[in-house]
């Protein structure tokens, strides 16, 4: 554990670092299923493409709302082992990994039958939706492995390990890649041969993890009902905060398109940079909550508070850096995407402010890292609530007055970084979060 009463920082230092790094592989490899998909799909034609894109930001929402399933495990793996309690940490990863099979089922059926009708009200027509329903059909089999890979991921990050994890999530890129290239082209399946690709990749990513966690611990513990009512509480909170957070950016998106097709496509553009940067600062929430969870569960609030001050500099020096790079590289970056002048001017404008906004972004995931270590997910709900009211009223005003362009759509974005810093902010500082993850 880190030293309790004066921890060097340079020791510390390493121990954040040491956990960010292979979490942020993580974190990056994850989309990589998507990316491959549509990048062999994509040479198929529009309608496989279309078909898929659908489909995609159907399964996209079920992977966001059900990553509570890492988030929660890791906080209290991290609590009980930082107590000592290694049965009790064992306990709430298996109740993770039974609620990730039965809601595995759940969400399995769920995609099957109401992932179609959805893709259709999306605008799925045709043979973009006869793709789209197939590409559904054949990825509701792989639901249950992806939900007990969230759950291995947070078992094993509880354990301070991030290492496993980002191995194990190559090796099933790596298996997603050589099955899709010889389905797709070799066996000429289409659309579903990328989709069976994808889903035997999640078979071997969710057994990987399942061996990898119990070599973790020393036998099997039977959860008690309790351990299931703390996960679906935490649940609870955790989707609603996700929810809140697609809802900021779905509206930003749909701002941008009212104003206009360069606006929205100079969002698209910035919107993906922010996304990339975000994983990049989002692997320090990593350490942030472990260590917190680890610190709180040993009773040494005051080391919880070092690791959060030092968490909390790391961030903002990183993202003084990629703000910094993002900046400088706002005028060539647009070239990458685009053809198009007037996108390229509007994408632009939108990197400066994307850049400008970075040590906002930081200092949100890092208190969002801290807070989920300290098991406050009621506060990061709320804040992530609250923080739609920040939002609001620019993107209203972007509505009405589309001068305001993608200056109006971009600040918005930054009063709702910068609300969710403040709230967030305000309960780190208050120490109210100090009683322990019930």
């Amino acid at each position: 554990m880190i030293p309790v009463r004066r921890p060097g920082l340079t020791t510390l230092d390493r121990r954040i670092i040491a956990l960010a790094i292979p979490a942020l592989g993580s974190l990056i490899i994850e989309p990589l299923y998507t990316i491959t998909d549509t990048a062999i799909v994509g040479h198929l034609g529009r309608a496989q493409l279309g078909g898929l894109a659908l489909a995609t930001t159907v399964l996209n929402l079920i992977g966001w709302t059900s990553a509570f399933l890492e988030m929660a495990t890791t906080s209290q793996v991290a609590f009980r082992r930082g107590r000592g309690d290694e049965t009790g940490a064992t306990a709430a990863a298996t109740a993770a990994y039974v609620a990730a099979l039965a809601l595995g089922v759940a969400v399995a059926a769920l995609v099957a039958f109401a992932g179609p009708p959805l893709a259709h009200a999306l605008g799925g027509q045709g043979t973009i939706q006869h793709n789209a329903t197939t590409y559904l059909h054949i990825s509701a089999v792989g639901m249950p492995f992806l939900l007990l890979t969230l759950a291995g991921t947070g078992h094993l990050t509880g354990h301070e390990d991030t290492r496993t994890p980002l191995r194990i999530l190559l090796l099933a890129n790596a298996v997603n890649v050589v099955l899709e290239v010889a389905l797709v082209y070799g066996a000429h399946t289409g659309v579903a041969g990328s989709a069976w690709g994808t889903v035997v990749a999640q078979a071997v990513a969710a057994t990987l993890f399942v061996g990898a966690s119990r070599r973790r611990t020393t036998g099997f513990v039977r959860p008690q009902r309790h351990e299931f009512a703390l996960l679906l509480r935490s649940g609870v909170a955790l989707v609603i905060r996700t929810v809140a957070l697609s809802a900021a950016l779905t509206a930003a998106t749909a701002v941008a398109a009212r104003v206009g097709s360069a606006t929205l496509a100079g969002h698209q553009i910035a919107l993906q940079v922010w996304l990339l940067l975000a994983l990049t600062l989002d692997a320090l929430a990593v350490p942030a909550q472990v260590y917190v969870g680890a610190a709180l569960g040993a009773g040494r609030v005051d080391e919880a508070v070092a690791i959060g001050a030092r968490c909390l500099r790391l961030g903002l020096v990183a993202s003084a850096v990629v703000g910094l790079a993002t900046i400088a590289l706002s005028p060539a970056l647009p070239f990458v995407f685009t053809d198009d002048g007037a996108v390229r001017h509007v994408a632009t404008i939108a990197l400066i402010i994307c850049g400008a906004l970075q040590p906002f972004a930081a200092l949100a995931f890092v208190y969002d890292g801290l807070l989920l270590g300290a098991g406050d997910y009621a506060t990061l709900r709320r804040a992530m609530l609250l923080a739609l009211i920040a939002f609001a009223p620019l993107a209203a005003l972007t509505l009405v007055h589309h001068g305001l362009g993608i200056t109006g759509v971009w600040l918005a974005l930054t009063c709702w970084l910068a609300a969710r810093t403040v709230l967030l902010g305000a309960r780190w500082r208050s120490r109210r979060w100090a009683v322990t993850p019930a």
